[in-house]
């Protein structure tokens, strides 16, 4: 398995990481393009998760290698699009005609400015004739999108609903499964439930917590999406209130897509904006650890792409919905110890025991008051949310949990002198960096130091990686 750089004729998946940060930079905010190696670039093979930076990306790479890179035939000999035929002279015309031609989806995560800006300044340059490019995500991300993006006020309505331009079709992730993604089980199911809008004095229905295996199968066949749970990984952000009332979050659902090669079997997953379930006293990432360790196991799961926006200098109440380095090890310790004991299962050994225990002293844990959770809830109903488009989605406030369930940490020294560690052979390549902007070291080799330290003390096993915006990811 090759990290970045040159070709490497055993990886299943090839991954562009177009922009790595979190901002303030407009031009490399999140865009990633995933491909199945077995596709050659065929027409539709790639597939774009978030979409803060398409284009702006895709020319900055292209420059540096056209033409010097490309034969006779006009393929290219090297860098991250080795082995594409482009038809044209300039990387600006290249990247339209990969935009229009090779990338067959769009996954967003959720909505936020950071992850979709790119989506509604680059649809512009799609013609209708090559039919609408499908847009994939929860029934509440794509609401948001809708009514606030593409609504013909902040940008046309370049959808193929509600009268507009076509270049793009919503594909949503709903309650009893879309047939498009597949059918019987893996069509799908979640819950429903509705909440009491304060400002419209209306319910609306807020989007699904649990969805099972729903497949999203690109054009190409050759690498479908498995939606396996949304969670209220919420990119938080503080609203102003007036100084006697207590401080409220705002939080937008958020998602994690597992990416399956058809060809090997091989699967990643790429997050969104991930909060951290210690901090936000939910159970949601480990409900993706829960799927990821069995994968884990087999050894089919190799790459995990994952935000850690600050390093542990910053105080959980600063994080807004995101992670640091102390709290991803922490996450991935949940990931490790579960894998250690679905490979007990597996070889029949018995299942460890693990006593509670308080939070540690590297991780902060800041418990909310969680007395105004339930103000505003109604009880839960399996409504299946409509698909009109003008639905409007709220999302509800994390659930009151057990907090025994959030405070048992997993003891690293349980898999210490396990062969090989629970976590070995895993790539975890880190996104969303919030630039400084200042004439100190990038914050990244901060991050990456604190992760390999956390990382080796927990004994997961695991490499950490800063992708190159500049070179292709082998994997």
């Amino acid at each position: 398995m090759s990290m970045m750089g040159e070709t490497d004729p055993k990886a299943a998946f090839q991954v562009i990481v177009l922009g790595p940060t979190g901002g303030p930079r407009e031009d490399s905010v999140t865009g990633i393009l995933v491909r199945s190696t077995s596709t050659k670039w065929s027409s539709n093979s790639v597939v774009a998760v978030d979409a803060g930076t398409l284009l702006a990306g895709i020319i900055r790479l292209l420059e540096g290698y056209i033409p010097e890179c490309k034969d006779d035939q006009g393929i290219m000999t090297s860098g991250p699009f080795q082995g594409l035929e482009l038809p044209y002279r300039t990387a600006q015309a290249n990247a339209a005609h990969v935009f229009r031609e090779i990338i067959g989806a769009v996954l967003i995560t959720h909505p936020h400015l950071d992850h979709i800006s790119g989506l509604a300044i680059n649809t512009p340059i799609l013609e209708a004739g090559n039919g609408p490019k499908p847009v994939a995500a929860l029934p509440s991300v794509l609401s948001a999108i809708k009514n606030h993006m593409f609504n013909d006020v902040i940008w046309p309505n370049l959808s193929d609903e509600d009268g507009g331009a076509g270049l793009l079709t919503y594909q949503r992730l709903v309650e009893g499964g879309n047939p498009r993604f597949g059918r019987g089980e893996s069509r799908g199911h979640g819950r429903c439930k509705q909440r009491y809008h304060p400002e419209s004095g209306t319910h609306h229905r807020v989007g699904s917590t649990v969805f099972s295996d729903h497949q999203l199968m690109l054009p190409s066949r050759a690498i479908s999406v498995d939606h396996t749970d949304s969670f209220y990984s919420p990119a938080r952000s503080p609203r102003l209130l007036p100084s006697n009332k207590e401080p409220m979050m705002a939080t937008v659902e958020s998602s994690a897509f597992f990416l399956r090669d058809h060809h090997t079997g091989c699967e990643i997953i790429v997050f969104g904006d991930v909060e951290p379930d210690s901090v936000s006293m939910g159970t949601h990432n480990k409900r993706v650890w829960e799927t990821a360790a069995s994968k884990i196991a087999m050894g089919k799961l190799r790459a995990i792409f994952i935000e850690c926006s600050y390093n542990d200098s910053t105080d959980d109440s600063y994080l807004y919905g995101h992670m640091c380095p102390r709290h991803l090890v922490s996450e991935l310790s949940v990931l490790a110890n579960r894998v250690v004991e679905v490979r007990d299962s597996n070889t029949g050994m018995k299942k460890r025991k693990r006593e509670p225990v308080g939070p540690s002293s590297s991780e902060q844990v800041s418990p909310r008051n969680l007395s105004s959770v339930d103000k505003d809830r109604t009880s839960e109903s399996l409504i299946e949310p409509p698909l009109h488009p003008s639905e409007s989605f709220e999302i509800p406030q994390i659930p009151r949990v057990d907090f025994g369930d959030i405070l048992e940490n997993p003891d690293p020294e349980t898999w210490a002198d396990t062969t090989p560690l629970p976590l070995e052979g895993l790539r975890v390549y880190i996104i969303h960096i919030k630039e400084n902007l200042t004439d100190g070291p990038h914050p990244g080799e901060q991050i990456l130091k604190e992760l390999q330290d956390h990382g080796e003390a927990a004994h997961l096993g695991c490499e950490f990686f800063i992708p190159n915006p500049l070179e292709g990811i082998w994997i």
